[in-house]
C-alpha cells in the first residue's frame, strides 16, 4: 500500500522538517519513501510545500499531485490543495491559521488550532510536530517508538535538546 502525503504552507513553518520525519518514519519501518521538496525563491515566508510516498513497493514516481493525506497550514495553501485529496483521504488544517471549512463529505478533514496549541504550551514553532501528531493518531502511521526514532534522527546534533520538546509536541497533537 502506498501513501501519499502533502504538506504546505510558508516557509519557515517547518513544512520540510515534517517532511523529513515522515521521511524517517517509513525508513524506520522498512518502507520505500521519496521526498520531495518545493518552495519559493524566498524561503522564510515564501510558499514551501512537500511531497512524501511512503510504499510497501518500489515508488514510480516522488511528485504528489492527489494526497492521501494533506497537512496545511496557511491559507493560500489550503485553497490551493484542499480540493485536491483524494476520495477517502484526510487532511490536517492549522485552525489557527486557517479560517476555512471543507464542505467536501468525501475526506475528513481535521481542524487542530495547532499555532495557538504550540504558543499556549510555550513550544512555539512546533505547529508542524503538533499536526504530525494528530495526523499520527488518525492514521496510526507508526508506533510512539517509531516516531521518537525518527525525531531523534531528524534533529541535528545541535539541538538535540529539542526532541523532548518535539515528543511532546507530537502528543499534544495525539490529544487534540
Amino acid at each position: 500500500m502506498t501513501r501519499e502525503f502533502l504538506i504546505a504552507g510558508f516557509g519557515g513553518q517547518g513544512i520540510l522538517f515534517v517532511g523529513k520525519l515522515l521521511s524517517y518514519i517509513g525508513l524506520i519501518d522498512g518502507k520505500e519513501v521519496s521526498w520531495l521538496p518545493s518552495y519559493g525563491p524566498a524561503m522564510r515566508g515564501g510558499t514551501c510545500n512537500c511531497s512524501v510516498c511512503i510504499s510497501g513497493s518500489p515508488i514510480g514516481s516522488p511528485l504528489v499531485v492527489n494526497p492521501d493525506i494533506l497537512i496545511v497550514m496557511n491559507t493560500p495553501s489550503y485553497d490551493k490543495f484542499i480540493g485536491a485529496v483524494k476520495k477517502g483521504g484526510k487532511a490536517f488544517v492549522d485552525s489557527s491559521l486557517v479560517d476555512k471549512r471543507s464542505e467536501n463529505p468525501d475526506i475528513e478533514c481535521h481542524y487542530i488550532p495547532a499555532t495557538n496549541l504550540a504558543h499556549d504550551n510555550e513550544i512555539k514553532g512546533m505547529a508542524n510536530i503538533i499536526l504530525l501528531g494528530k495526523l499520527i493518531k488518525e492514521t496510526g502511521l507508526a508506533g510512539l517508538e517509531t516516531v521518537r526514532k525518527a525525531v531523534e534522527k531528524s534533529v541535528s546534533a545541535g539541538k538535540a535538546g529539542l526532541i523532548e520538546a518535539n515528543m511532546r509536541a507530537i502528543e499534544i497533537g495525539a490529544a487534540n
